[in-house]
């Protein structure tokens, strides 16, 4: 499977990132809208946070490698949690009430598909703050699991990147 070709308006693209590898061992892309990072020819601004691609979160900024081979180097999180919930059904009475009490506290809902909600939010709202608002989600609509998308490391899922330490030790 090829990755999907570039579609361009003005400053915006959108480029192809590695989601995974499927069962016959094909890379899987998903195509994510980015725009090009001002002064450069060759760096991008992620524009929502992505559903699949692990590691990234809206506002990173990414130095293009190979967009054909979706090869890209991260330069600089935004600070923004990417964060993935997953529901069989009803998706939408579940967005209706989340959506609200994420945009409250400075996030966004960056993608809706039939089965998932993609939300981006900086990290110093809290982790406390952010999980006991999911745990909650996941408590009133028992169907429902959630999942940082650029929290864990992406070979084993369990360990912290840690990254927003390097933002707390800035200020």
């Amino acid at each position: 499977m090829s990755p999907p070709g570039d579609l361009q308006t003005a400053d915006r693209l959108e480029l192809p990132f590695l989601a995974g590898i499927n069962p016959e061992g094909e890379p899987v892309f998903e195509s994510l809208e980015v725009e090009l990072v001002e002064d450069t020819d060759d760096e991008v601004r992620l524009l929502c946070s992505p559903l699949l691609t692990r590691n990234l979160a809206a506002g990173d900024i990414l130095k293009v490698i190979n967009p054909s081979t979706a090869e890209y180097e991260l330069l600089r999180r935004s600070g923004n949690l990417s964060i993935r919930v997953f529901r069989l059904h009803q998706l939408e009475v579940l967005a209706d009430s989340l959506t609200a009490k994420i945009e409250k506290l400075g996030g966004s809902l960056d993608r809706q598909t039939d089965r998932a909600l993609v939300y981006s939010i900086h990290f110093s709202i809290g982790f406390r703050t952010i999980e006991e608002l999911l745990a909650s989600a996941c408590t009133d609509y028992p169907d429902t699991v959630w999942y940082y998308g650029n929290v864990y490391d992406p070979e084993d899922g369990t360990t912290p990147l840690e990254w927003w330490l390097d933002f707390e030790n800035q200020e």
